[in-house]
């Protein structure tokens, strides 16, 4: 018997209960008595199936062959679909599935939210749909073409009275704060000149604080909890002013609230995180348009903290060299851009005033290739999340950076 029946086979038998489990974990709907009656006779049939007396360390060995089996999308779905089965599977999948930095895949959602691979620049592209105001980002599939990409996040562009909002998530038909699937946003200043990437959950070891507000009624009810508006910034992204007008490239800073300088070193550790946080209903707030002014731009204002200034990681842009032939400024981003544009940009890790030789690694770069089509490559130690938020701010117009 192949793997793939072994898959159909079990999701047939499990697949079900797990999704009458998830119902009966928050009681919807049913008295006491029918959730006793209904989870005991799922327990007979679970008795029942043949698969319910495998043996542990066969059935790791099972998800371990489907997993190194099975390395790229859209076979890799597999993996995603033994996880699903009950929790159980899901716990051993888990152990089983390295984080990106040590096996260099992006499988489940948690992956987008932890450092990419290490020494490898992690090839994904962004799509640009016009129309909509929307940007998909999309893992490469084949070398060849970006046309057939795997579906990472969304985000949604939106325009305030003082600011630009880029609304981030995991679902691309239902990209709002009201979503489940809402992970985090950009939010710029009037100019457009400077940024500041929120996450809807506090990073793993970070030591951020979170946007505030007053609890308010609506309709004499409470907003729901399940709402994720918590705002923790994690990023401060600024542009450098061209006053005079030179001639050259934007010239962009990114300050990573929640990475410690030390991460690029040999050895260095970037904080993971490893699963997404249930939410808590104290500790988040309400809708978000009912803040002040004045509280929506604390944080932004304020920036990162000094005293965590020196140890925090910064990312400054990669200099261009002038190119006499074209007549243009060049980077070297090895094939994969092809327009020349101002939005063009590579990152590194700045030490001091300068680049020292030995973190040269470009950890960031995006770059142009079609009318609506961008290259994004990242690497250790930011996140698919954090390059997609840092790469949205470069699609703002900025006349007073260019």
């Amino acid at each position: 018997m192949s793997f793939r029946s072994i898959i159909q086979d079990m999701r047939g038998e499990f697949g079900s209960i797990s999704r009458k489990g998830f119902d009966l974990r928050f009681g919807r709907s049913r008295s006491q008595r029918t959730v006793q009656d209904s989870f005991v006779g799922e327990m007979d049939a679970l008795r029942q199936s043949c698969w319910a007396n495998m043996p542990p360390e066969l059935l790791r060995d099972v998800l371990v062959r489907i997993e190194a089996s099975e390395s790229t999308w859209p076979p890799r779905k597999n993996v995603v679909a033994c996880a699903g089965v009950c929790r159980n599977w899901r716990e051993i999948m888990k152990e089983i599935v390295k984080t990106p930095e040590l096996c260099g895949k992006l499988t489940f959602p948690i992956s987008l939210k932890q450092p990419g691979p290490r020494g490898t620049l992690c090839q994904c592209f962004i799509k640009r749909i016009r129309s909509s105001q929307t940007y998909h980002l999309f893992l490469n599939i084949s070398q060849a073409s970006n046309d057939d990409g795997k579906f990472l996040l969304a985000a949604q562009k939106c325009r305030r009275t003082t600011c630009t909002e880029y609304i981030i998530s995991l679902n691309p038909e239902d990209v709002s704060k009201g979503s489940g699937t809402y992970i985090g946003k950009l939010r710029s200043n009037f100019l457009g000149t400077k940024f500041v990437v929120y996450d809807a959950q506090p990073p793993s070891g970070a030591k951020v604080t979170k946007c505030h507000s007053t609890t308010r009624l609506v309709g004499a009810k409470q907003v729901s909890p399940s709402i994720p508006a918590g705002n923790y910034p994690v990023a401060h992204i600024s542009y450098e002013l061209n006053v005079l007008g030179s001639r050259g490239p934007r010239r962009m800073q990114c300050a990573m609230d929640a990475i410690p300088a030390s991460s690029v070193e040999p050895g260095g550790v970037a904080p993971t995180q490893t699963e997404f946080l249930p939410v808590n209903i104290d500790s988040f707030s309400t809708f978000p348009f009912f803040r002040s002014k004045s509280n929506r731009m604390d944080n932004f204002q304020s920036g990162p903290l000094s005293a965590q200034k020196d140890e925090i990681l910064t990312l400054k842009n990669k200099a261009p060299g002038w190119h006499e032939q074209l007549q243009c400024w060049c980077l070297n981003f090895n094939g994969r851009v092809t327009v020349a544009s101002v939005k063009n940009f590579q990152l590194v890790a700045s030490m001091g005033d300068g680049v020292a030789p030995e973190h040269e690694n470009v950890i960031l770069q995006f770059g142009k290739v079609g009318k609506d089509v961008f290259t994004m490559d990242y690497q250790y130690p930011i996140s698919a999340f954090q390059a997609f938020a840092i790469c949205l701010s470069s699609f703002d117009t900025k006349i007073a950076c260019e």
